[in-house]
C-alpha cells in the first residue's frame, strides 16, 4: 500500500508562471461554499483497505483545492473495490459501498461546476502536470528544506497518474503521449530508510560513498543469464529482482531484503578503511565478511553431515563478488520469506543448499545429468512460488504439531515441538524429502490426535496421495527427534548426573571418614580407611546404572529418529554400568581385608604399598575419568575432538557424547577455566568442611547410640516391634540433614556470589561516586574521562588503553583540555536539558547545571556549572574580609579550591564585561576603565591588599546584585534606579575601598585645579555621572547570551549552600552520579559514528497501554485517578512540568488544551510503550549528537548543535543520514492491525508516536479476508509502516503462509517482525523498559565489544539495568533490590568467571547476523518455551557464542510493585524454570559441560529453584520425622535413657534440625551490591530498615511462591502465561482475591505446617525443654504464620474496618455461589475449585499415583492420635485405629443426612427441618456425654479427635481429587465437593477471624501504612490521600 499524504502548498514562482499566476494550492475562490467533510479513509473493510486507502486519501487532501480531481479519486477507488468484490461477499463491504456511491451521488455536479477543464481527462492532466513539473525541478537539488513537499508531491502524482491513466482507456483514447516520463518522475515507491527509487538519489543519505558502493555492486547484473527473458518482465534490473524472477519470491520480501543488505554491506564497507570507502567500489573483505557470518552455520551444516557446501565461486574476482551478493542475496531472501521456518535454521539451510545448487548451476550453464537439460528452479519464478511450494509445507506441519500440544496441555511426547522439527535435519536422512520436495515422506505425516479435523492446505501432498494406486504406503509420524521431555523429577537427575553423583560419593565418604573417628588427617592414608572410602565405586556404579537406564527410557520414544549407533551405545552403556555394578561390589565382599604388599624402598614415608583386588579394579572402573580429566587440562584437544568431523574423532568421541549438530566445542580457555575451577574448589571445600563438621560428624555418635538402645514400648500399635536398630528413628533423624545438606550448596554459593561479585565491582570502579558530594570534588576530571571514554580517539589497542587507564588515573587538567571541555560541555548540557525535558529539574536548576559555550573554552578557560561553584565566592569573600597578610597568601589560599578561584575570577570578568557593555558615556567609560586598570595593576604588584581596603568587597557585593537584578528585569522605568545604583558602587569603590581613589579623581577634572578643592568639584559633578540617557546603555540588547551571562552572574553572586543539594529530585541525582561513575569505568574505544557497527532495536507489543487516556488518567472506580496518584507519587516532577508548560494547576492547563502534554506527562512515569519508545530514541539523539562532534567545526559548535537544523541543512542532513544508517527502531505491534480496523483508540496512540519519532517504525500482522473465486479466505501479512503526515504509510507487505502465533506469543512476535530490522547488531527491548540519554551516549562504546581484538566475539552483550519502580511501597523496594542483585552482582559473576550467563529477557545486544542464521532471538515452541528468553541464550551457548556482561550503561525496567503482580510474575517464572528442567537445552548443557561449569550452570537456572524446593522438603520431612518420633513414644523413650545414661549428644542430635535456617544467608549478594553502590554503612542502615518493614516476610512467602509453581509444574504439567498487568495506582486486593491466589500455594500449606507443630508441642511437653523446642522450631511457626498472613499484612489498607466488612460479604457471596459454564472463578467458589484442579485432569498415571502418595501423610495424624486418647485407655491394638474409622463414617453419615434434610424438608417443610436438626444434635450431644461417663472420653479428646480427623478429611479430598475420573459420575465426587466447599470455608473463617480482630485496633491500621509505604513518608508523600482515594488535584 503506497500512503498518500497530504498537499503542502507548493507554490513558488515556477509553479505561478505554469498556472498562469494561479497557484496551485490556493484556496477555491468559489463564494462561500463549504468544504464538504473528507470522507473516511481509514475504517475500510480489510478485504479493500490496502488497495483502495491511498486513493481515498488523496481525495481527501485535495479536495478543498481540487474537487473534480478528488472526486474521481473515490470514483477510481468504488471501480476498483466494485471489480475486487463484485458480490459484496466481505465483511462490510456492502456497506462501504453503499456510503461512498452516496457520497459520489452528492458530489458528481456539484463538482463538475467546479471543474476548471472542459474535461475529466484534461483537469487530470493538468493537475499531474502541476505536480510533474514540480517534481523535475526539484529532483536532485539540495533543497532539504522542501524534501518532505517533494516526496509528497511524488506519492500525489502517482496516485493522479493511475487515475488519469484509468480514465484516459475509459474514454478509448490512446494513452499518453508523455507516459513513460511521467511514469518515470512520478512512480512514488513507499522506503524504509534508502529511497531507492530515481526521486530518492538526491537525498544525503544516496550521497553517502558507502551507499553508492554498496547500491552499485547490487546493480551489476552483467554476465547473468537469462537477461533477455528478464528485462521484458522487468523495468528495475538489480540482483535481487533476478532472484525474484527465477524463484518466486514476494516483491515485498524483495524490496525489504534488498535494502537490507545494501545497508549491511555499506556499513562493512566502512570499516574497511578511508581509502577504500572513498573508491566508490565495493570492498572484497566488506563481502568475505559477510559471507563469513552468513554462511558459517551452512558450512558447518554441510561438514556436519558429510556434504559438500553448493557455495562454489569462480575464480575471476570481478565475477566472485556478484556471486557472493547473489549466494548472501538468495539467504536472506528466504530467510525473510521463511515465516515460523525461521525458527528452524538447519532446515533453512536444507532450502538453501538446495536452492544455491540450482543458482549456481545456472550461473554455469549447468546440465542436470538425469535430465539432461539445462538445470532450473525446481519451483520456477511464479509469483509467490517460493511460499506456496517451499515456506507452506514446512509450516503446516509446524501448525498441525502445535494444534497437538492441546494449548500446553498435552503431554511434550505426543507432539512434534520447533526443535523436534529442526533436527529431523541434524541427520543425513533429512536427503530423504529431496528437491522438489517429497511431500508424501513421513516428515510431513503429522498424528491428528489434536489438531482435529484442521485442514492440511498441501494439494500436491492430497492429489499423490489419491494417485498412489500401485503401493500402498503405510504413513509413520516419526515422533520426537533425538530428545523426548519426560515430566520427572528425575530429569534433574539425569541432565546433572555427574553434580549429583559428587554430592553422594561425597556424603558416603564424609559418613565413612566420621564413622572411623580419626583423630588426624593422616590416618586416611591407612589402607583400611582407603578401601573403605573406595567403596564410594560401588554406589558410583550403581548411580551410572541408574543413568544408563534413565537415558534408554527417557529416549524410548524417539528411538525411531536416534541413529542406530546412537541406539547401539544406549544399550552397551546399560550393559557396562549392569557388569561394574556387579564386579565392583563382589569384589569388594571378595576381597575385603586382603592385601597384596610391596616394600618400599628404606627411608620412603609409605613404607609398605598394600593393595586389594578391588583396587586394582577401581583403577581399572577410573580409567574413563581419567581421560575426561586430561581433556579438562587440555581444553583445546577436546575442542578439536568434538568438533572435527573426521572418523578417528568422531570414533573417539561417540562413547562420551552423542554426535550432535550443537553443544560441540564450547570449552573456555584454560585461563578461563582454571578461574571458574578455583571459584568451585574453594566453594566445595568450604561446603564439605562445614557439612562434615557441623552436619554429620556430631550425628554419627547419636546414631550409634541410637541403633544400640532398644526400645520394647511403643505409644501406638506398631508394626515392626522387632527392629532392634530403630531403623526408622534413625531415618527420621538423618533425612533432613540429608536433605540440607544436597541443598546448602546453594547458600554457599550466595556466599561466594557476595565476595567474589563484591571483589569483580570494586575491580571495575563500581559505586566510585556515591553522593552529590563526590560527583562535585570529581566533577572537574570529568572532561578528561568523557573524552578518554566517549569521544574517538587513536591508542595502539584496547588492552594497552586499558592497562594505561587503569595505573594512570585522569588528571583535572589533560593535555588537550580544549577539546575535552568543549566536547564535554556540549554533551553535558545536552543532559541537562534533557533532565530538564523530563521534569526531573526545575528552570532554576537547570540553569545552575548548564556549562556556558563561549569563544574562551577553545583557550583552555572552563565556566564550571554553577551549582559546583555555590557558595564559593561568598566564603572567598569572607576569607579576604578576615584576611591579615600579603597577596600571595591570600591568592594561594583561595588557589587552594580551583572551584572558588574560577568563581572568584569568573565574577569579576562577568562584572567588567557587564559595565563594558552597560556604561557607553565617554567620561564614564574613563572612569569604569580607570578604576579597572588600577586594580589590575595592584593584582600584578601584588599589593591589592595594601590598595584596595578588603573588608568593603561585601557591601559592593550587595551593590552588584542589586544591580543586576534590575539588568535582569529590563524594565526601561527603572532607568534611574539603575543611575543610582551605579553611582552608589562609584561612590564606595573610590571613597571606601580604593585607598588612592583621587587618582580616579584626577582622571575626570583638569590637572590645574586645586586639591583643596577636590571634594567641593567632586559634590558638585559626581551626582551628574551616568544620569544622562547616553550615559548607560539601558535596557540591554535582547541577545539570548548576553542574557544568559547575566543570569549566570547573578547566580554566582547570590547562590548559597542550599544550590549544593542541586539536584534535588531523586533519579536526577541517581543518574548523574552513575553517569560519572561510568565514565572510570573499563570500555572499549568509542569509534566516530562513521565507524559503529549499525544496530536496531525491536520491541514487541501486544495490548499493553500505549498512553493514557484522558478518561482513564480522570476515572477512579474502586480506587484513586492515575493522574491524582502521579501528582502525589512525583509532587516535584508536577511541579517542574507545571513550570515547563507555563501553568499554574491542573484545571489552567486543562483550559488551556495542553491535555496532550499533560497525557505524555503521566505515560512516561508509567509502563507504558510511549515511555519506552522515547528512551529508545534517545540513540538516535545522542547518535546526531556524537556525529555532530565529529564533523562540526568550531564555528558551528559555538553555534550550537541545537542551531544546526535552522542554519546548515547540509549538516542536518548528513547527521540525518548517519542516524538512518546506523539507528533504527522496530515496534512489533502485533494487534496494530486489528486494532486499526475496530477504531481502538491505541492505533491512534501508536501513530502518534510515529508521527512524534519519524524514524520509529511499527510491524504488525494483517489479518485481511480476500476473496478467492467468489470465497473468503483469511490471508495474513507481516507489514511495516511508517507515518508520513500524520497518516500511516505502507512499506512492505510480506504474505505469510498462515497465522504466525503457533508458539508463545512473544517470540512469535518477534519472530515476524524481526526481517524489518537492520544492523549488525540487535536489542531487545521488552515493553516495561527506558533509556536514558546520558546512557545512549555509551551506545558506539557498547558495540564496540563485537570487535574487540584478542578474544572470542561476543555473540550477546549483557548490560546492567536499573528497576525504575522501587521508590514507594515497600514491596516494591524489596522488589527492586532483589531484582537489581541479580541484574548486576548475579549476572557478574555469571558472565565472569563462571562462563555460563545467558539471555534472561534483559535489554541485551544479540550479534544480529550470528542469531538469525541460528534460529532467531528466543525460542517459541508452546509450553516448553514459556521462558522464551533464556532459550536464546542456552541456544547461542550451544553453538558455540560467547556471552558477557557490561556494566558501564544501564537501561531502565520496570516491575510489578503489588504482593499479588508480584506473586503472579514469580508463578510464571517458576513455572518456566520448570521447563527448562524438562527442556533439551538444559540437558545438553548439564551433559555437554565440563564439571565445574556445570556446576555454575545448575545452580544459576534451574538449581535455585530446585534447592528451594528441597528446602520446604526438608522442613516437612523434619516435622513427619519429629511427628513420628513423638506419637510413636521413641524421642521419649530415646532421650530418657540418654539422660538415664547422662548422653549430652543424642538430644544435641534430635535438635539439630537448626541447620534449615540457613536460607537466610541468601540475601547477602543484594547487601553486598547495596554496599558497593551506595556505601557499607547505607547497605547495613537499608538492610536493618528493610528488616523493620518485614523483608523477611516478603521473602519467605515468595519462596514459597517458587518452589509451590516449581514443583507442582513438574509433576503435573499446567504452566502457562500469567499476565500481572502494570498497573500504577496502589489498590487494595479482596479476601476472596487473595484466598484464590494463594489458597493451595501458600494457606493449606500453612495450616498444615501449624498444625504439626502444635501436635508436636502437645506430646513432647513432659520430657523436652521449652528453649529447645523454640530452638528447633521458631523458623517454622515464622514460615507457616508468613505463609498465613502475608497477603494480608502486605495488602494496601488491608486493616481498614469498612474493607474488612466489604471483603466479608464478598467473601460469603463468592463461596456459596454456584459455579459453571461461563461462570469465572472470580464470581463462584465451585469454578474456582474447577479451575485449581486443572492440572490433576490433564494429569499422567505416574502423577496421580504421586499426587495418592503424598496424600497419605494427612492419615498418619490419625493413626498417631488416636492412641493417646483417653477413651482409648492405653490400648495399642490395632482394633482402635479401625474403630476411628467408624467414627469418621458416621460423622460423614450426619453431614449427609443434612444436606439430604435441606434439599427434602428446607424448602416446604422449614418447622419439620428445624426439628430434624435438633434432634440430631441432641443425639450427638447425648452419645458424647454418654462416652464420657462410659469411657472416660475427656475434652482434650474432643481436641485431640479433631486434629486427628481434620487432616483426614483433607487427605480423602485429595484422593478423591487424584481419582476423580473413575468418581466423576458418582455421588462420591459430589459429597467431596460439598467436603471441600465446607473445608475451604472453614480456612477462610480461620484467616479472616484474627485479621478483623486486629483491625478493631486503629493502631494496627496506621502501623501497616507505615511499614508499607515507608519510602512514600521518608519522601513526604502523601499516602493517606491515596489510600482514602479522595480526589484532590493540586
Amino acid at each position: 500500500m503506497s500512503e498518500i499524504v497530504a498537499s503542502e502548498p507548493i507554490r513558488d514562482r515556477n509553479d505561478e508562471e505554469v498556472q498562469q499566476g494561479r497557484p496551485f494550492t490556493r484556496s477555491i475562490a468559489y463564494g462561500h461554499d463549504q468544504v464538504p467533510e473528507p470522507f473516511d479513509s481509514e475504517r475500510l473493510p480489510e478485504t479493500l483497505g490496502p488497495e483502495i486507502r491511498r486513493f481515498l486519501r488523496v481525495a481527501n487532501q485535495i479536495e478543498a483545492e481540487e474537487p473534480r480531481v478528488a472526486y474521481l479519486c473515490r470514483f477510481h477507488a468504488f471501480m476498483k473495490a466494485h471489480l475486487m468484490d463484485r458480490n459484496s461477499t466481505g465483511r462490510g463491504v456492502r456497506q462501504f459501498k453503499t456510503s461512498l456511491l452516496q457520497r459520489l451521488e452528492r458530489d458528481m455536479r456539484d463538482t463538475i461546476v467546479k471543474r476548471k477543464e472542459t474535461s475529466d481527462i484534461r483537469e487530470l492532466r493538468r493537475v499531474s502536470n502541476v505536480y510533474k513539473s514540480y517534481i523535475i525541478r526539484h529532483t536532485g537539488t539540495n533543497d532539504f528544506a522542501n524534501r518532505e513537499k517533494l516526496l509528497n508531491a511524488r506519492a500525489i502524482a502517482s496516485v493522479l497518474f493511475e487515475v488519469l491513466n484509468t480514465v484516459t482507456n475509459a474514454a478509448g483514447q490512446q494513452a499518453l503521449a508523455d507516459k513513460d516520463c511521467i511514469n518515470a518522475i512520478s512512480e512514488y515507491v513507499p522506503y524504509n530508510i534508502l529511497p531507492l527509487d530515481l526521486g530518492g538519489a538526491h537525498l544525503a543519505i544516496m550521497q553517502l560513498p558507502e551507499i553508492k558502493a554498496a547500491v552499485a555492486a547490487i546493480r551489476n547484473i552483467r554476465g547473468l543469464p537469462f537477461l533477455e527473458d528478464f528485462k521484458k518482465r522487468r523495468g528495475s534490473l538489480d540482483l535481487f529482482d533476478w532472484l525474484q524472477f527465477c524463484f518466486g519470491f514476494q516483491t515485498g520480501n524483495v524490496a525489504n531484503q534488498r535494502e537490507h543488505l545494501i545497508l549491511l554491506l555499506a556499513n562493512s564497507h566502512i570499516r574497511q578503511g578511508r581509502k577504500q570507502v572513498f573508491a566508490l567500489q565495493l570492498s572484497d573483505g566488506a563481502v568475505d565478511g559477510l559471507m563469513r557470518k552468513f554462511f558459517k552455520n551452512y558450512t558447518d551444516w554441510c561438514k556436519f553431515l558429510g556434504r559438500k557446501s553448493n557455495i562454489r565461486l569462480p575464480y575471476v574476482k570481478m565475477e566472485a563478488q556478484q556471486y557472493k551478493l547473489l549466494y548472501i542475496g538468495l539467504y536472506l531472501l528466504i530467510w525473510g520469506e521463511a515465516a515460523n521456518v525461521r525458527l528452524m535454521p538447519e532446515c533453512l539451510c536444507y532450502i538453501y543448499h538446495h536452492m544455491a545448487y540450482e543458482l549456481h548451476s545456472m550461473l554455469t550453464g549447468a546440465v542436470s545429468l538425469i535430465t539432461w537439460e539445462r538445470v532450473m528452479p525446481a519451483y520456477g519464478g511464479a509469483p509467490e512460488s517460493f511460499l506456496e511450494n517451499v515456506v507452506s509445507p514446512f509450516y503446516w506441519v509446524i501448525n498441525k504439531e502445535a494444534k497437538n500440544n492441546k494449548n500446553g496441555t498435552a503431554d511434550h511426547s505426543t507432539w512434534r515441538n520447533y526443535d523436534d522439527l529442526n533436527e529431523f535435519f541434524w541427520s543425513p536422512d533429512c536427503f530423504e524429502i529431496g528437491w522438489p520436495m517429497c511431500l508424501d515422506h513421513d516428515f510431513f505425516w503429522v498424528n491428528d490426535r489434536g489438531a482435529g479435523n484442521a485442514q492440511f492446505p498441501m494439494k500436491k501432498l492430497k492429489e499423490k496421495r489419491q494417485e498412489t494406486t500401485e503401493e500402498v504406503r503405510q504413513d509413520k509420524w516419526l515422533g520426537k527427534t533425538n530428545f523426548v521431555e519426560i515430566r520427572s523429577f528425575l530429569q534433574i537427575f539425569r541432565s546433572f548426573d555427574r553434580m549429583w553423583s559428587f554430592l553422594i560419593l561425597a556424603l558416603q565418604a564424609l559418613i565413612i571418614i566420621g564413622c572411623h573417628d580419626l583423630s588426624s588427617p593422616l590416618q586416611l592414608l591407612e589402607i583400611a580407611i582407603i578401601e573403605d572410602v573406595m567403596s564410594i565405586f560401588i554406589t558410583s556404579a550403581i548411580l551410572k546404572l541408574i543413568r544408563a537406564i534413565l537415558d534408554i527410557s527417557f529416549t524410548w520414544k524417539a528411538r525411531h529418529t536416534i541413529n542406530f549407533h546412537q541406539n547401539l551405545k544406549y544399550m552397551l552403556k546399560l550393559i557396562v554400568a549392569m557388569i561394574w555394578a556387579i564386579v565392583l561390589p563382589v569384589y569388594y565382599a571378595e576381597t575385603r581385608r586382603k592385601y597384596s604388599c610391596f616394600s618400599m624402598k628404606s627411608g620412603s614415608w609409605l613404607r609398605d604399598w598394600c593393595y586389594s583386588s578391588y583396587m586394582v579394579a577401581v583403577a581399572v572402573y577410573l580409567m574413563t575419568s581419567g581421560v575426561d580429566m586430561v581433556l579438562f587440562i587440555v581444553p583445546a584437544a577436546r575442542l578439536y575432538i568434538e568438533t572435527s568431523n573426521c572418523k578417528i574423532c568422531t570414533i573417539l568421541s561417540w562413547w562420551t557424547q552423542p554426535r550432535l549438530y550443537v553443544g560441540r566445542g564450547m570449552q573456555e580457555d584454560q585461563l578461563s577455566a582454571f578461574k571458574y575451577m578455583l571459584f568451585w574448589v574453594l566453594l566445595l571445600l568450604s561446603k564439605l568442611s562445614f557439612s562434615y563438621y557441623f552436619e554429620i560428624k556430631p550425628l554419627i555418635k547419636p546414631t550409634k547410640q541410637i541403633m544400640r538402645i532398644g526400645i520394647r514400648k511403643y505409644e501406638w500399635h506398631e508394626f515392626f516391634p522387632g527392629d532392634k536398630s530403630n531403623a526408622c528413628a534413625v531415618v527420621a533423624v538423618w533425612t533432613p540433614i540429608v536433605l540440607v545438606y544436597l541443598m546448602d550448596t546453594q547458600i554457599w554459593y550466595s556466599v561466594f556470589c557476595t565476595i567474589f561479585g563484591g571483589v569483580y565491582g570494586m575491580l571495575n570502579h563500581l559505586g566510585e561516586i556515591q553522593t552529590l558530594g563526590m560527583l562535585r570534588s570529581k566533577f572537574q576530571s570529568f572532561p578528561a574521562a568523557f573524552n578518554a571514554r566517549l569521544i574517538p580517539h587513536t591508542f595502539g589497542n584496547d588492552r594497552d588503553r586499558r592497562r594505561r587507564f587503569f595505573f594512570h588515573p585522569f588528571n583535572k587538567v589533560s593535555r588537550n583540555g580544549k577539546n575535552d571541555a568543549v566536547k564535554f560541555a556540549i554533551v553535558w548540557n545536552q543532559i541537562i536539558s534533557a533532565f530538564r525535558e523530563e521534569d526531573l529539574i526545575s528552570n532554576r536548576e537547570m540553569d545552575l547545571m548548564i556549562m556556558p559555550l563561549s569563544s574562551e573554552i577553545f583557550s583552555g578557560r572552563v565556566r564550571w556549572p554553577v551549582f559546583l561553584l555555590a557558595n564559593k565566592f561568598s566564603t572567598a569573600l569572607s576569607i579576604s574580609r578576615d584576611f591579615v597578610g600579603k597577596d600571595e597568601d591570600l591568592l594561594s589560599q583561595i588557589m587552594k579550591d580551583t572551584l572558588m578561584y574560577c568563581a572568584v575570577k569568573e565574577c569579576y570578568d562577568s562584572l567588567k564585561y557587564i559595565l563594558e557593555i552597560l556604561v557607553v558615556g565617554e567620561t564614564e567609560k574613563r572612569i569604569v576603565s580607570g578604576i579597572l586598570d588600577e586594580i589590575e595593576q595592584s593584582i600584578q604588584k601584588s599589593s591589592l591588599i595594601e590598595d584596595i581596603r578588603i573588608c568593603e568587597l561585601s557591601a559592593l557585593h550587595a551593590k552588584c546584585i542589586e544591580l543586576i537584578d534590575l539588568l535582569v528585569e529590563g524594565n526601561e522605568r527603572r532607568h534611574a534606579e539603575i543611575v543610582k545604583v551605579l553611582q552608589d558602587m562609584f561612590e564606595l569603590v573610590t571613597n571606601d575601598m580604593m585607598i588612592n581613589g583621587s587618582r580616579t579623581l584626577d582622571m575626570l577634572f583638569p590637572s590645574h585645579q586645586n586639591e583643596e578643592n577636590g571634594a567641593y568639584f567632586s559634590r558638585d559633578i559626581q551626582p551628574q555621572l551616568f544620569a544622562s540617557k547616553s550615559s548607560i546603555h539601558f535596557p540591554l540588547v535582547d541577545t539570548n547570551p548576553f542574557f544568559e551571562q547575566i543570569k549566570r552572574f547573578l547566580l554566582l553572586l547570590t547562590v548559597n549552600d542550599t544550590a549544593m543539594d542541586i539536584p534535588e529530585n531523586l533519579e536526577a541525582r541517581r543518574r548523574i552520579s552513575f553517569f560519572a561513575t561510568s565514565l572510570f569505568m573499563n570500555m572499549p574505544n568509542a569509534p566516530e559514528v562513521h565507524n559503529m557497527l549499525s544496530f536496531s532495536v525491536l520491541t514487541p507489543h501486544y495490548m499493553e497501554d500505549v498512553k493514557y487516556s484522558m478518561k482513564e488518567l480522570q476515572s477512579s472506580k474502586h480506587q484513586v485517578s492515575i493522574m491524582f496518584y502521579m501528582q502525589k507519587i512525583y509532587p516535584d516532577e508536577w511541579r517542574n512540568f507545571l513550570e515547563r508548560v507555563g501553568c499554574e494547576s491542573l484545571d489552567a492547563l486543562k483550559s488551556e488544551n495542553k491535555e496532550d502534554m499533560l497525557r505524555d506527562w503521566t505515560s512516561f512515569r508509567g509502563q507504558t510503550l510511549s515511555r519506552t519508545v522515547r528512551g529508545m530514541m534517545y540513540y538516535r539523539k545522542a547518535l546526531m549528537l556524537q556525529a555532530f562532534l565529529d564533523m562540526a567545526e568550531d564555528e558551528d559548535i559555538l553555534r550550537g548543535y541545537d542551531a544546526i537544523e535552522k542554519t546548515n541543512n547540509t549538516l542536518s542532513a548528513q547527521l540525518d543520514a548517519l542516524a538512518d544508517m546506523k539507528f533504527s527502531h522496530i515496534i512489533s505491534c502485533q494487534m496494530f492491525g486489528a486494532q486499526k480496523s475496530s477504531g481502538d483508540p491505541r492505533a491512534q496512540d501508536i501513530l502518534d508516536l510515529m508521527d512524534r519519532y519519524p524514524t520509529l517504525r511499527v510491524a504488525y500482522v494483517e489479518e485481511k479476508e480476500q476473496i478467492v473465486a467468489n470465497m473468503l479466505q483469511t490471508v495474513y501479512s507481516s507489514v511495516l509502516v511508517k507515518a508520513v503526515n500524520h497518516l500511516d504509510q505502507e512499506v512492505y507487505r510480506i504474505k505469510l503462509p498462515g497465522p504466525p502465533n503457533i508458539g508463545e506469543g512473544k517470540p512469535e512476535n518477534q519472530n515476524h517482525a524481526i526481517i524489518f530490522t537492520r544492523g549488525e547488531a540487535l536489542q531487545t527491548i521488552d515493553m516495561n523498559q527506558d533509556n536514558y540519554l546520558e546512557e545512549a551516549f555509551k551506545i558506539r562504546n557498547v558495540l564496540q565489544e563485537f570487535l574487540q581484538q584478542g578474544q572470542r566475539h561476543p555473540t550477546i552483550l549483557g548490560l546492567r539495568e536499573h528497576i525504575f519502580t522501587g521508590s514507594i511501597s515497600s514491596l516494591a523496594w524489596f522488589m527492586s533490590y532483589q531484582e537489581t542483585s541479580f541484574v548486576t552482582i548475579g549476572q557478574r559473576l555469571l558472565a565472569n568467571p563462571l562462563r555460563v550467563r545467558f539471555h534472561y529477557g534483559h535489554p541485551d545486544f544479540f550479534d544480529r547476523v550470528f542469531h538469525i542464521t541460528r534460529g532467531g532471538v528466543s525460542k517459541a515452541s508452546k509450553t516448553i518455551n514459556l521462558s522464551e528468553d533464556v532459550f536464546a541464550g542456552f541456544n547461542s551457548v550451544l553453538r558455540r557464542g560467547y556471552i558477557t556482561y557490561h556494566e558501564y550503561i544501564q537501561v531502565g525496567k520496570g516491575r510489578d510493585v503489588g504482593l499479588n503482580q508480584i506473586s503472579k510474575f514469580e508463578a510464571k517464572i517458576a513455572n518456566g524454570n520448570s521447563e527448562q528442567t524438562l527442556s533439551r537445552d538444559i540437558f545438553r548443557l548439564g551433559r555437554r559441560f565440563d564439571f565445574f561449569r556445570m556446576l555454575s550452570c545448575y545452580f544459576t537456572t534451574i538449581g535455585f529453584y530446585f534447592s528451594s524446593l528441597i528446602s520446604v522438603i526438608a522442613v516437612y520431612v523434619f516435622l513427619y520425622g519429629q511427628l513420628y518420633l513423638v506419637l510413636s513414644g521413641l524421642q521419649k523413650a530415646l532421650l530418657i535413657e540418654a539422660r538415664v545414661h547422662n548422653i549430652k549428644s543424642l538430644e544435641t542430635a534430635l535438635a539439630s534440625q537448626s541447620f534449615i535456617q540457613l536460607g537466610l544467608l541468601t540475601g547477602l549478594p543484594m547487601v553486598m551490591e547495596i554496599g558497593l553502590e551506595k556505601g557499607f554503612l547505607s547497605a547495613l542502615k537499608d538492610f536493618v530498615l528493610m528488616q523493620l518493614q518485614l523483608a523477611a516476610v516478603f521473602f519467605t512467602f515468595s519462596f514459597g511462591t517458587k518452589s509451590h509453581y516449581y514443583g507442582r509444574t513438574i509433576l503435573h504439567g499446567g504452566a502457562k502465561y500469567r499476565p500481572t498487568g502494570r498497573k500504577v495506582v496502589i489498590f487494595h486486593a479482596s479476601f476472596t482475591d487473595n484466598y484464590r491466589l494463594y489458597s493451595r500455594s501458600h494457606f493449606v500449606k500453612g495450616f498444615e505446617l501449624m498444625l504439626l507443630l502444635i501436635i508436636y508441642d502437645m506430646f513432647r511437653r513432659s520430657y523436652q525443654s521449652s528453649m529447645a523446642y523454640v530452638l528447633i522450631t521458631y523458623a517454622i511457626w515464622f514460615m507457616s504464620m508468613t505463609w498465613l498472613f502475608a497477603p494480608f499484612l502486605f495488602n494496601p489498607s488491608g486493616f481498614n474496618w469498612q474493607r474488612i466488612v466489604d471483603d466479608w460479604t464478598d467473601w460469603n457471596k463468592w463461596i456459596r455461589h454456584q459455579g459453571g459454564i461461563g461462570i469465572q472463578q472470580d464470581k463462584s467458589w465451585q469454578s474456582w475449585w474447577d479451575d485449581e484442579q486443572a492440572h490433576l485432569r490433564r494429569a499422567g498415571l505416574i502423577s496421580r499415583l504421586v499426587e495418592i502418595f503424598l496424600s497419605l501423610r494427612f492419615f498418619m495424624y490419625q493413626y498417631g492420635l488416636v492412641y493417646h486418647l483417653d477413651i482409648s485407655q492405653q490400648s495399642k491394638n490395632f482394633i482402635v485405629y479401625v474403630l476411628s474409622w467408624v467414627v469418621i463414617v458416621v460423622v460423614f453419615l450426619l453431614v449427609k443426612t443434612v444436606n439430604v434434610g435441606r434439599q427434602w424438608l428446607s424448602a416446604n417443610h422449614q418447622l419439620a427441618y428445624r426439628l430434624f436438626k435438633v434432634i440430631l444434635f441432641l443425639a450427638v450431644l447425648s452419645t458424647i456425654i454418654t462416652l464420657s461417663i462410659i469411657c472416660k472420653l475427656s475434652l482434650m479428646d474432643l481436641i485431640v479427635c479433631c486434629l486427628a480427623f481434620l487432616p483426614t478429611g483433607w487427605g480423602l479430598i485429595l484422593f478423591a481429587q487424584a481419582i476423580r475420573p473413575k468418581i466423576d459420575d458418582t455421588r462420591l465426587w459430589d459429597f467431596t465437593q460439598v467436603l471441600a466447599r465446607a473445608y475451604d470455608y472453614g480456612m477462610g473463617v480461620a484467616l479472616f477471624f484474627p485479621v478483623a480482630l486486629l483491625a478493631w485496633l486503629p493502631i494496627i491500621s496506621a502501623f501497616q501504612t507505615r511499614f508499607l509505604f515507608n519510602e512514600a513518608f521518608n519522601r513526604r508523600l502523601h499516602i493517606q490521600q491515596i489510600l482514602a482515594g479522595k480526589k484532590k488535584h493540586s
